[in-house]
């Protein structure tokens, strides 16, 4: 390149090229280069993903600081304006619910014209991709920034719509790692690895749920039991990287920013530490475990409806497909006229943020004893240091107002996962767990106000304990997931309570798992992604079903020895992408693939007399040039059910012939696998 650098030394107006320069200095250009290669070596001596990794945690971390930043200056700006415009009721009425309305109808106009991908949660879609399909542009990076601008204007909300964003940060991650994964491959000149990319998105949704909670561990456990059947302990270990990454460096922005004085946990509690709970407890424990499975299975089940009935009802059908910013406007309307603190409002703690609402269950003292004998009055303004008389009513009482609280944010949840944004739906359900427990464990006060006596020592009921124990539990249930009990400890630094919090996760997905499918794969049946589901019923029964009892036996072959006439023939009346290769007509075994695409392009490629000739077959195209791709992997009629769905499951396959004693006999794709599990293994498939 002839660009121009300087002068001549000494020279009065000579012009001096970069060729002329470097061209007389070989020795410098070999030393360049050579300590370029040894800088890169030295760098990407311990693998060029680890720095990768690293720049996705920090970046995700930056954009989670900033996010919660900019969103907490606009909260607090509308509680100011609430709080200033006076005694009118109409006023303070129009500045609760004008605001969220034009923040979620602008989320959603906002994020749908761009593109409509960027709208819910984005995790069902994300697992169907590491599931092998394929998602055109649902990865693609110009999608994050109306995610970014799409999840603040939610968020910004406030708790009137009561939604959180670790759905949206995992596919934000997401997309990140698919553009790194894309930088990654130009930087080092190797081709696309279709399982580097896996690897990159699985780390990738671990560093999404860091990011938010600051929690590494429970990031790591939610990638593999949400995100893939099958886990390498590879993406274990990269998981692990990137997540502690970023979230250390979610917690360093708070220590800089004078937020904190050190890497704290997000919610700090005071739960007894010498003795946190008796042994006669454990019973309540597993009790509210099965408590938060029977409400999840209602809540999943009713969620599932209502998404379903939205989505076929001729009238919200249409509104969602010409004018997704009205429905969000209306829904956004009902949610913050419900809200409204002086009317219904004030009965189910509607003035507290989402922080605010699990800093108060989580409380230790009991509610319901330290209002036995007064009475106090609730306050005109949000009290800070005095969470808990949000919950009090006197016409309603504590337990009054914790189960308005369960029934109103039931359906306004379920109202609120139909909404066309940007948003996550695990902080919500993870707080109205807390409510179940915190119901529980209050009622368990007042039935043993001075403790339960264990060994002759009295140790009063802690609440707040019951409210993380039911957190997790019924947000374990709704995701069928166990790392909630770990996120639970993660949050709140407590680990005394793990036993109970873990028997009581695992009672309400035992409740859960067995009557109806998770919060997300119930998103997948809803929205008819291509996904394959579980085997739930594993009994006995299912074992003896195997490929020959569900293979689809109706196969297009083309043999080596088939006249070009009938190949073309073929080709010409079928769409699909690839036929199965026999050695020849008689004896159709088996040899390998050829696509169409190629074949076509063979076909075209070659002469008029040559395509029309009878004398010319199939062998004679593909010795011409015409690709063929080896089969290595097949299945037998005798394969089973499960060893057929594990394989596809564990390689992302999307289809395999069937071949008996080397001849094609059939093939088995998702279809079938899908027929067979709902018809042979597992109870009726939901609605």
């Amino acid at each position: 390149m002839e660009e121009l650098v300087g002068l001549h030394e000494g020279s009065p107006g000579n012009l001096v090229t970069l060729h002329e320069l470097w061209g007389r200095c070989p020795r410098i250009r070999r030393g360049i280069r050579g300590v370029l290669e040894w800088l890169k070596r030295l760098l990407f001596r311990v693998g060029e993903d680890w720095y990768f990794l690293m720049a996705l945690g920090v970046l995700m971390a930056l954009i989670s600081y900033a996010m919660n930043f900019v969103v907490a200056r606009v909260v607090r700006a509308h509680d100011w304006l609430y709080q200033e415009i006076g005694d009118s009721h109409l006023l303070r009425y129009l500045s609760w619910t004008v605001y969220p309305v034009a923040l979620v109808s602008f989320s959603s106009g906002f994020s749908q014209s761009i593109t409509p991908s960027s709208g819910g949660s984005g995790i069902p879609e994300l697992k169907t991709i590491l599931s092998g399909v394929v998602l055109d542009d649902y990865l693609d990076i110009k999608n994050f920034g109306a995610k970014v601008v799409g999840l603040s204007c939610t968020l910004a909300s406030g708790s009137t719509i009561f939604l959180g964003k670790v759905g949206p940060f995992v596919h934000m991650s997401a997309m990140i790692a698919a553009y790194l994964g894309s930088v990654r491959v130009k930087t080092i000149r190797e081709p696309e690895n279709k399982s580097k990319q896996n690897e990159m998105l699985v780390a990738a949704a671990a560093v999404g749920v860091a990011t938010v909670f600051a929690a590494p561990c429970s990031g790591v456990l939610f990638s593999i039991e949400v995100m893939s059947s099958h886990f390498s302990v590879w993406d274990y270990w990269r998981g692990f990287f990137a997540a502690t990454c970023g979230a250390f460096m979610f917690r360093l922005l708070s220590v800089f920013s004078s937020e904190e004085e050190t890497i704290t946990v997000l919610f700090k509690t005071n739960f007894r530490v010498e003795v946190p709970f008796d042994l006669p407890e454990i019973f309540f424990f597993v009790a509210l475990g099965g408590i938060c499975g029977l409400m999840s299975c209602a809540y999943l089940f009713c969620q599932r409806t209502f998404l379903g009935f939205v989505k076929n009802n001729r009238f919200t059908s249409k509104l969602m497909a010409t004018s997704k910013p009205l429905y969000s406007a209306l829904a956004a309307l009902v949610l913050a006229s419900i809200t409204y603190p002086p009317g219904v409002g004030r009965f189910f703690a509607s003035r507290l943020s989402m922080s605010q609402h699990l800093d108060s269950l989580f409380d230790n003292n009991s509610w319901a004893l330290a209002t036995r004998n007064s009475s106090p009055p609730w306050p005109a303004e949000l009290d800070l240091k005095n969470l808990w008389f949000e919950w009090y009513q006197p016409e309603f009482t504590i337990f009054g107002t914790l189960a308005f609280f369960l029934l109103m944010r039931f359906w306004m949840l379920i109202l609120a996962t139909t909404i066309p944004i940007p948003a996550g739906y695990f902080l919500p359900i993870f707080i109205y767990g807390a409510g179940i427990g915190r119901l529980l464990g209050e009622a368990l006060s007042v039935a043993f106000p001075e403790g339960i006596v264990a060994g002759g020592v009295v140790n009063p009921i802690m609440p707040g304990s019951y409210a993380l124990a039911g957190a997790a539990a019924f947000s374990g249930a709704v995701t069928h997931t166990i790392s909630t009990a770990l996120l639970a400890f993660e949050l709140t630094g407590q680990i005394v309570h793990g036993l109970p919090v873990l028997m009581c996760v695992l009672a309400a997905n035992a409740i859960a798992q067995s009557c109806q499918p998770s919060f997300y794969d119930g998103t997948i049946i809803v929205k008819k992604l291509p996904y394959l589901p579980w085997i739930r019923g594993r009994h006995i029964g299912s074992h003896p079903v195997n490929v020959g009892h569900f293979m689809n036996g109706t196969i297009t072959t083309l043999a080596k020895d088939a006249p070009l006439r009938e190949v073309v023939k073929v080709v010409t009346s079928t769409d699909v992408a690839e036929y199965p290769l026999v050695e020849s007509t008689e004896s159709q075994i088996l040899v390998g693939t050829v696509r169409r695409a190629q074949l076509l392009q063979a076909l075209l490629a070659q002469p008029p007399s040559w395509a029309l000739g009878q004398q010319w077959h199939l062998q004679d195209i593909l010795a011409g040039g015409c690709p063929t791709e080896p089969l290595t992997l097949q299945l037998s009629p005798d394969t089973t059910l499960h060893q057929a769905h594990n394989l596809f499951e564990l390689l992302n396959l999307q289809s395999l012939f069937v071949t008996s004693r080397g001849r094609a006999v059939g093939f088995v794709s998702w279809v079938e696998l899908k027929k067979a599990i709902s018809s042979l293994t597992n109870p009726a498939a939901p609605k």
